[in-house]
């Protein structure tokens, strides 16, 4: 990634111009994905994985669990979260966002090797929808609103990719510190069930810990997204300009 940015600094016609990182907007948004997008893949990963080695699911079970979670986040960024953003603006409606994705890894991070669905899984389902619902579309709209008309492509593109980049990476990341810890306590006598419930629980706490980040980021980086203008006070607002010359010329 270092290489990359050194070497669209240097050439004439860079694949991603730098000048986009020059928004406050463009840039806070995109790290806060990034570091947001960790925690999401690890639950996707491993929550998958506790589900199907812990609990005993299988596939299809494991992929009518997440059901919920992508029923409750449709249902957020199609009906509410537009309104929301209206209403109290992107950067606003973000930050509680995010403190329900924190929330929802942290619930995770409690269950046991002998819990149930509705108790243990479902509450956290239900979070994590709420959460991503109501953080991507607001983050989107941050992003786009600290780009120029020229470089909204670049901005939406750029969006895009730090989702697959930090998911990728995070994942990675989370999963081998995951096994280390599995690992270890393997070789301390620990059963295998708990053993591998303790490194999927240390990923959901370091993805807890990256969204808590990724909350610093929108307090210290981002701006408020510029309003919409009002809509005229009378009619006279409307009228057509007035011509430059006089009625006398």
């Amino acid at each position: 990634m270092v290489a990359f940015l050194a070497r669209q600094a240097r050439i004439a016609t860079p694949l991603m111009p730098l000048r986009v990182l020059r928004s406050r907007n463009v840039t806070g948004a995109n790290l806060v994905q990034f570091l947001l997008v960790v925690g999401m893949f690890g639950m996707f990963f491993l929550g998958a994985l506790y589900l199907q080695r812990i609990l005993g699911y299988s596939p299809l079970e494991v992929g009518l669990a997440f059901l919920p979670w992508t029923i409750v986040m449709g249902t957020m960024s199609f009906r509410f979260t537009a309104r929301l953003n209206l209403r109290f603006g992107p950067r606003a409606t973000l930050i509680p966002s995010l403190v329900i994705i924190a929330a929802g890894l942290l619930v995770f991070a409690r269950t046991p090797i002998d819990g149930t669905y509705l108790v243990d899984v479902l509450p956290a389902m239900i979070l994590m929808g709420l959460g991503t619902g109501l953080a991507f579309p607001s983050l989107m709209t941050l992003a786009m609103s600290g780009a120029t008309p020229a470089d909204s492509g670049l901005a939406s593109g750029l969006v895009n990719t730090s989702v697959q980049v930090g998911g990728a990476i995070g994942l990675a990341v989370l999963a081998t510190l995951a096994t280390e810890r599995t690992e270890g306590l393997l070789a301390d006598g620990e059963a295998t069930a708990a053993a591998l419930n303790s490194g999927y629980h240390l990923a959901y706490l370091i993805g807890a810990g990256l969204v808590v980040a990724a909350i610093a980021v929108v307090v210290t980086v981002l701006e408020p997204a510029p309003q919409a203008s009002e809509e005229p006070e009378s009619e006279l607002d409307l009228a057509a300009p007035e011509p430059a010359y006089s009625e006398a010329a």
